[in-house]
């Protein structure tokens, strides 16, 4: 894949789709400031020693849980506080994800980019909010998503005038509680002219598959990473916890540190020969 068919996006010093490869990477869910801290602190350290660019990831809100009784995280306010301390002390860059329109303003004054999640990868006043805010953007392709119809979800944000615009391969349904990936879709998204994110943890997850929440295998994480790096990628991005097992959202396709290390490392060198 040519790494100079896109239009490169600029965030201060940080540049995603010029041929060097960003890793975003944190816990699923902020659980707590010292969380995020210990994540940041860990991935911006390893991607200094990869020469890979880093962007801290964690959600304030998971609007999305798979039963009444899942815990959603530490809320919009308290959220954007963790999120702002990553940044005041390890000075990187922070996504989080948008589910409503109306907290748009309040999570750019805080994230350096906006994520949408899959499942609201159509909606037409999110994407726009989104898009309004200035903040760069990148749009999860939704599981019943084909990957040429999220040119869609492109178009609006592109309408508000923001051309700084990322979408993510994340799996797509395949029957019940499980999800396939298909690496052509890496290719027709960035046919675009827009960098592209794999999304390595989420593609593993099993939905629903626990019952009353979402399994996943994490074995299959390092071999999907590694084909799509092979396919042609600007951004990994993994759900990264110091205890998976001890997570409150996600951990069963989240990874451990010594695993990022080993998995980063081996993309980072795909990457760089592809």
């Amino acid at each position: 894949m040519e790494k100079n068919s896109i239009t490169p996006i600029q965030y201060g010093s940080l540049v995603i789709g010029d041929g060097r490869l960003t890793l975003i990477g944190g816990p699923c869910m902020a659980e707590t400031r010292e969380l995020c801290l210990e994540v940041a602190d860990y991935l911006r350290d390893l991607c200094g020693e990869l020469n890979v660019q880093y962007i801290f990831k964690a959600s304030y809100d998971k609007a999305n849980r798979s039963s009444e009784g899942g815990r959603r995280g530490p809320g919009l306010e308290r959220g954007l506080e963790y999120l702002a301390a990553v940044k005041e002390r390890y000075g990187v860059p922070v996504i989080t994800d948008v589910h409503e329109s109306e907290e748009v303003p309040r999570v750019a004054e805080v994230a350096d980019f906006l994520q949408i999640p899959a499942f609201l990868c159509r909606q037409t006043d999110l994407l726009h909010a989104a898009g309004r805010s200035g903040r760069p953007v990148n749009i999860k392709k939704g599981q019943f998503m084909a990957p040429e119809d999220m040119q869609g979800a492109l178009e609006k944000v592109r309408s508000t005038g923001n051309n700084r615009v990322m979408l993510t391969e994340r799996g797509t349904t395949f029957g019940y509680h499980n999800l396939v990936v298909d690496m052509r879709s890496l290719v027709t998204m960035r046919g675009f002219g827009v960098p592209v994110v794999f999304d390595a943890t989420h593609s593993v997850q099993l939905p629903g598959g626990l019952g009353n929440a979402s399994g996943g295998r994490r074995e299959f994480i390092a071999p999907l990473a590694r084909a799509a790096a092979a396919v042609g990628i600007d951004v990994l991005f993994t759900e990264v916890h110091p205890r998976p097992d001890e997570a409150w959202s996600d951990g069963p396709n989240s990874l451990n540190f010594k695993q990022i290390r080993e998995i980063l490392s081996k993309v980072k060198q795909i990457h760089d020969f592809c």
